[in-house]
């Protein structure tokens, strides 16, 4: 496989620390991997996968999405093992620094994706909200969306981001909140109206 160079070498410079046997013989194995020994990468991978798992699913919250990530990151350290400079640092801390950097690039886009699929959820669950959802769809920009919940009051925010961004039913939004649900559907209602007027205003 193609790997880079050592251009960018620890982007993000690990913590230095004394070695211990074990990163010193991981240290070995990356640098032996840098030079195409796929074997020594196989042993890289026994090392490094579990612990890498570890710390993504921590960021993550979400084993599949942490299964997904850590096998990039170690395709990563395939093909970028010529960047590692042991001098620099262990291996160890140079791998995890990349899955920190790959996970938290996954929660951003989740984020991101989650205002995009606001139309969607509005049209799944209730038609009379479709003007909102055409409002949000037209502008696609997420941002806009953020900062007018931000001024609705907390008790129309709180169900509109329990439902739109935790995915949680009327029946359990009125759960988390201790509210009945009628409650909760008139407020959801009210909160949506106040949306779309800030929507209009920021046209």
């Amino acid at each position: 496989m193609e790997r880079g160079d050592d251009s960018g070498a620890h982007g993000d410079a690990p913590i230095r620390r004394t070695r211990s046997p074990d990163d010193a013989r991981v240290d070995d194995l990356l640098l032996r991997a840098a030079e195409g020994d796929e074997q020594a990468f196989a042993g890289v991978y026994d090392a490094l996968a579990p612990p890498v798992m570890g710390l993504v699913c921590r960021v993550l919250r979400n084993e599949a999405q942490a299964e997904e990530v850590t096998q990039d990151v170690m395709v990563e350290v395939w093909r970028t093992a010529g960047r590692f400079r042991a001098e620099r640092g262990a291996a160890r801390v140079w791998v995890l620094t990349l899955a920190h950097r790959r996970a938290v690039d996954r929660v951003r886009s989740v984020a991101a994706s989650r205002a995009r699929e606001l139309r969607a959820w509005a049209l799944e669950h209730e038609r009379p909200f479709d003007p909102v959802a055409e409002e949000v769809e037209v502008r696609e920009d997420y941002r806009i969306v953020f900062r007018c919940l931000s001024e609705l009051a907390a008790r129309l925010r709180l169900p509109l981001v329990l439902a739109y961004y935790e995915g949680l039913t009327y029946a359990e939004v009125a759960d988390s909140l201790a509210t009945p649900v009628g409650t909760v559907k008139s407020r959801m209602r009210q909160g949506l109206h106040r949306l779309r007027e800030c929507l209009e205003r920021a046209s």
